[in-house]
């Protein structure tokens, strides 16, 4: 592709970024098609949005993948769509409260608890989805299992009162942030690409310093997804290293020291 191409395709993608449309191209079109027929898909849209879909892709060609592939037995995962995200993504786009029926984590229910949906996560560590929102009655921010909801009802809340706790989520949720800077080993820095895909699900900048030849990564994260983390940099081995995050450094000099220490004792 010579450089007039690459700025027409620019302008091109600018313009259907401005209108709020993109493209689709025909295999991403079949791929659309192929996973409507997963039962997911009607839990996924309203009857409605399904129905819109099966009529614009009705002469997109379909694949058949149930016949030519065959998947290795594996332990049972939990479903990656839950039936109440829609719901509620709805009540946090339209600025509503909610009343909470939850089971806790040592049996029982919590019934009636009124708060303010800030938004859902989901836990790449533990496979699940998470509701975060702040609970009017103990003044505090929480963070519930999608899995565990009994029930769920929006409720009025006025503009002063919205304003007001997205302030304060904002705030608890920035306390609990963390950063840790991951720098390039440099002569890894042609594997750039691979290692920046190991830190896809996290909020990242990329820095690069031209006179010692070395990219930093700036790592966000929320503090209870550490140890997730620090898998990340355990698999991409000798290619990083932590620069800055004294939590991060003092859990990878732990491990390490545990694992030398078990090898050490059964070579002698």
């Amino acid at each position: 592709m010579n450089l007039f191409e690459k700025i027409f395709n620019y302008q091109i993608i600018s313009r259907l970024d401005e209108a709020g449309s993109f493209a689709l191209t025909s295999q991403e079109r079949t791929w659309l098609k192929t996973m409507l027929n997963h039962p997911a898909s009607l839990e996924a849209f309203t009857p409605e949005t399904l129905s819109k879909l099966y009529q614009l892709l009705q002469a997109e060609p379909s694949t058949e993948i149930r016949g030519i592939i065959i998947e290795k037995a594996k332990s049972q995962e939990r479903q990656v769509y839950h039936p109440l995200l829609r719901s509620i993504r709805k009540m946090i786009m339209q600025n509503r409260g909610i009343r909470l029926t939850y089971k806790i984590k040592h049996g029982g229910v919590k019934a009636n608890q009124s708060g303010f949906p800030y938004m859902l996560e989901y836990n790449m560590v533990k496979r699940e989805w998470y509701l975060q929102w702040y609970c009017t009655r103990n003044r505090s921010l929480m963070s519930t299992k999608l899995q565990n909801i009994v029930s769920v009802e929006e409720t009025i809340l006025t503009e002063d009162r919205i304003t007001e706790l997205k302030a304060l989520m904002e705030h608890l949720l920035q306390q609990r942030r963390e950063l840790a800077v991951i720098q390039v080993v440099q002569s890894y820095n042609t594997e750039l690409s691979r290692i920046l895909y190991a830190f896809s699900c996290f909020e990242k900048t990329v820095t690069y310093d031209e006179a010692s030849d070395i990219y930093r990564v700036h790592v966000t994260y929320p503090a209870d997804e550490s140890e997730f983390l620090l898998s990340k940099i355990r698999f991409l081995g000798l290619r990083v290293k932590i620069e800055e995050g004294e939590r991060l450094k003092s859990r990878m000099m732990e491990s390490a020291t545990k694992a030398l220490a078990r090898y050490e004792s059964s070579s002698s």
